[in-house]
């Protein structure tokens, strides 16, 4: 089963775009281009709902 999740982005005082989503608290990450930021929010959300193996069971 695939879940999904809001994602909020903005982009700091330094240029990077940053994205955290609001149903998992501390669930946030950074990079420099939309589209790293949008592996990098996947690879957090997994590592968020189990941080153990970094997959959801």
């Amino acid at each position: 089963m695939t879940r999904q999740f809001d994602v909020v982005v903005e982009q700091d005082s330094e240029g990077f775009f940053v994205a955290s989503v609001p149903a998992i608290p501390g669930c946030h990450t950074q990079a420099k281009s939309l589209n790293e930021l949008s592996v990098r929010i996947q690879e957090a959300i997994e590592l968020c709902l189990d941080p153990d193996t970094g997959a959801k069971r």
